[in-house]
């Protein structure tokens, strides 16, 4: 699944790259828009398992976390709003319908697979980072973008954390057996 989640992200990468050259503010809103959609379908499946017996001894911590880190991706939203990243109808119009499609697929995603989920999400952010990091790299200093980063290199921490916590011993059950 690691894979697929590569080879998903490298093609989105690609074509908001293409739809986005040279509109830096729009192209970070619509990430933006876009970064929040796992955090809000991971609490959504958290609450289902929660209201169906299925909580699990890690159960609170994630809910927790994930509403902090979809607090923070919407301030992110806000001040790409404020630098004009959403002024346009045509990229509202991507964001909203590509994070309704990102969304939905998480749900599923992190009900089959929560593990693999995390990983798709620890990807989103370590791009996040990059693209951000890249941004200062060429338009110089910006302590507000900087800001970001960092909080997009502390969900990734985070998300892998996530990952450690619901599954620490990255071994599958298929793995295990081959090595007996």
């Amino acid at each position: 699944m690691k894979k697929l989640n590569s080879i998903v992200l490298n093609i989105t990468v690609a074509i908001l790259d293409f739809l986005y050259e040279g509109r830096d503010f729009q192209r970070f809103w619509v990430l933006e828009e876009i970064a929040r959609a796992p955090y809000f379908a991971f609490l959504s499946v958290l609450h289902f398992r929660e209201s169906m017996g299925l909580r699990g001894p890690e159960h609170l911590y994630l809910m927790k976390q994930h509403f902090e880190q979809s607090v923070n991706e919407t301030e992110h939203l806000e001040y790409m709003e404020s630098r004009g990243g959403s002024a346009y109808f045509i990229d509202r119009f991507v964001a909203k319908h590509l994070v309704l499609v990102y969304y939905w697929v998480n749900v599923v995603y992190y009900w089959i697979s929560p593990r693999n989920a995390y990983h798709l999400s620890y990807e989103v952010e370590i791009h996040a980072a990059e693209t951000y990091g890249k941004y200062l790299a060429y338009n110089g200093p910006d302590e507000k973008i900087l800001e970001i980063l960092n909080d997009e290199l502390h969900h990734s921490k985070e998300l892998h954390d996530a990952i450690k916590l619901i599954d620490p011993d990255p071994l599958t059950n298929r793995e295990k057996e081959l090595e007996v």
